[in-house]
């Protein structure tokens, strides 16, 4: 049997999670140490990141964690493709690829260069076609290939959590928002980065769009919608704005893992879909993330 394995920072709807297994990350607020969906859920990190004066900080799985899930495979006999948050953003796959030298056989990992809901259509992808029976390889090489299609595109609506992470400074943040700037940010090369920036919400939300319509949207492919905070209204302000992209079919949306959600702030609304090949791509990145 071929098993996806994904860790936390894949966002996807809670009906496909039963079919990964997933290793979580660490959440820490302060002294407080959580592990992301188990001792933490989504309801509760934005609860706590509203009302703490720091920044959460998040960590990746020990190699410990994934020998755990990778000795339980081979004594069940299974085969392994182990999907990982970009590396480029996390030390998550250096953990796997560590705890994956004992098991050359049957384990298989990836760096899937993405975090978040565009993490979670590709580990969708991988899983449709385990379904098909493909083979663990060509589901590497599929990932592999198809990776590069996939965008990631985020409308933040405060700087606040930008400047508490010293990602931009105070004045930077200062004048933004008395200018009610809202960035647009998007994942390149397994990083983050500012792509641009528009006057007010509305005038966001019409970036954002045009983003994703220069993209070009495969809907063959999974695509799914995300948000931050505890409230979605502003991502459904954008759908409501935007349903012309979806030529009438269901958009899934879902909460964001909180390595999104730390350097984000809540109100940010997440489009995450394959794009069509030979299309427009996202524009170089002006900073980095890193959790």
């Amino acid at each position: 049997m071929i098993r996806i394995v994904v860790d936390s920072t894949a966002d996807m709807p809670e009906e496909l999670k039963d079919q990964f297994s997933i290793v979580p990350l660490n959440v820490n607020f302060g002294d407080e140490q959580y592990t992301d969906g188990v001792t933490i859920d989504h309801k509760t990190f934005y609860e706590k990141l509203e009302t703490s004066s720091k920044l959460p900080t998040t960590s990746q799985p020990a190699p410990d964690a994934y020998a755990r899930v990778f000795e339980a495979a081979r004594q069940a006999g299974d085969t392994l493709v182990v999907l990982c948050v970009s590396s480029g953003i996390s030390g998550t796959y250096q953990s796997a690829m560590i705890a994956a030298q004992d098991y050359p056989d049957n384990v298989h990992v990836v760096d899937t260069q993405h975090v978040a809901n565009a993490f979670g259509i590709l580990a969708e992808y991988a899983l449709n076609l385990a379904q098909q029976g493909k083979s663990a390889q060509e589901i590497v090489d599929a990932i592999l290939a198809e990776r590069e299609h996939v965008q990631l595109f985020a409308l933040l609506d405060t700087l606040e959590y930008l400047q508490k992470g010293g990602r931009i400074s105070k004045t930077a943040a200062f004048a933004g928002t008395l200018l009610s700037l809202k960035p647009i940010v998007c994942m390149r090369d397994g990083v983050l980065g500012m792509l641009g920036k528009a006057r007010g919400m509305k005038q966001g939300q019409q970036l954002l769009m045009k983003e994703m319509l220069d993209a070009g949207i495969d809907l063959d492919k999974p695509y799914l919608m995300g948000y931050t905070g505890l409230s979605d209204e502003l991502m459904q302000k954008f759908m409501e704005t935007s349903a012309e992209i979806w030529s009438g079919k269901d958009v899934r949306s879902v909460p964001l893992c909180p390595v999104v959600g730390t350097h984000a702030g809540p109100g940010a609304v997440v489009a995450a879909f394959f794009k069509k090949r030979l299309t427009g791509i996202c524009r170089q990145p002006r900073f980095l993330f890193w959790l």
